[in-house]
């Protein structure tokens, strides 16, 4: 019974977190005015998301090639996830704190560093290799196989949380000095924008709390599992199973859901009453005499 909840759970989190990450990838592939810099690493973000969720929600597969399958390519996807987290803090850093322009030229390093670690992470989780048949082949049983998972996976994820945090806390520190000069100096203007920044990155510093709130419960039911491999708790692997799952959905409305996105989508909307008028230019006038019509 408790498999059965928890391969539910799993598949309807991720379900939502590969809606939620497929939408942003949509945008980005419509909407040509989005496709900047700044937001391509957004795509790839979501893009990492999508097929770690779609590989995720694979449910409960049998033993076998397909079990091995879908571990790797979860664990591949789900690392690449996080680590594209670190190149979107790290080009806001570049650009913000140390005023530098450079940052696409560094978009093949970007993608040398994500799926190069990776890569290595994935290969590296096959020493002590034996998945579990739980609810997900993502998990693994045995001592070495738990403390590998643990190294190729929560490490590296409790760095980039580490280094986002502090990264973000900097720019932010940089933009409310500024602030702060502004206002010493009555410049109005550059003050209303240096506000507006602020507010941006003050939203932007929560992105870190995405990836606890993925990754706490299953931080400390890996930890749990280790020291004590006997005694499952249910309700610990069930908050595991759910937040991780979700991470795509709270990257997808965190990174993908900003004013370009939403400003590109409302000037679709706005544009589609006039394509109707184009496609149907009688419409009004038929609509006019059937309520005449209707009157009589």
């Amino acid at each position: 019974l408790h498999d059965r909840i928890l391969t539910a759970v799993n598949s309807g989190a991720s379900s939502l977190s590969f809606v939620g990450s497929g939408f942003i990838v949509l945008c980005y592939s419509l909407f040509k005015e989005l496709r900047k810099f700044s937001f391509k690493l957004v795509f790839y973000l979501s893009l990492s998301d999508m097929l770690c969720s779609f590989f995720n929600m694979v449910g409960d597969p049998s033993k076998g090639f397909f079990c091995y399958a879908q571990g790797y390519t979860t664990h591949f996807f789900c690392v690449a996830s996080f680590l594209w987290t670190t190149t979107i803090a790290f080009t806001l850093h570049r650009t913000v704190v140390r005023h530098k322009t450079d940052v696409e030229d560094l978009e093949a390093i970007f993608h040398l560093y994500v799926w190069g670690t990776s890569l290595v992470m994935t290969v590296i989780r096959s020493i002590g290799n034996d998945h579990t048949l739980g609810a997900w082949c993502w998990a693994q049983t045995g001592r070495t196989g738990k403390a590998v998972h643990f190294i190729t996976f929560y490490v590296p994820l409790w760095g980039a949380i580490l280094y986002n945090g502090f990264t973000y806390f900097q720019v932010i520190r940089m933009l409310n000095n500024a602030t702060r000069m502004a206002v010493g100096m009555s410049d109005r203007a550059y003050q209303f924008d240096s506000r507006t920044d602020t507010k941006a990155l003050n939203r932007w510093g929560y992105y870190p709390l995405i990836l606890i709130g993925s990754w706490a419960f299953g931080t400390i039911n890996r930890i749990h599992d280790f020291i004590e491999p006997g005694h499952k708790i249910f309700w610990l692997t069930f908050l595991d199973v759910g937040t991780a799952g979700l991470m795509g959905l709270f990257n997808s409305i965190a990174y993908g859901l900003n004013a370009s996105v939403r400003r590109a989508i409302s000037e679709r909307l706005e544009l589609f009453p006039e394509r109707l008028k184009r496609w149907f230019p009688n419409s009004r006038h038929r609509n006019q005499q059937q309520s005449e019509l209707v009157s009589l």
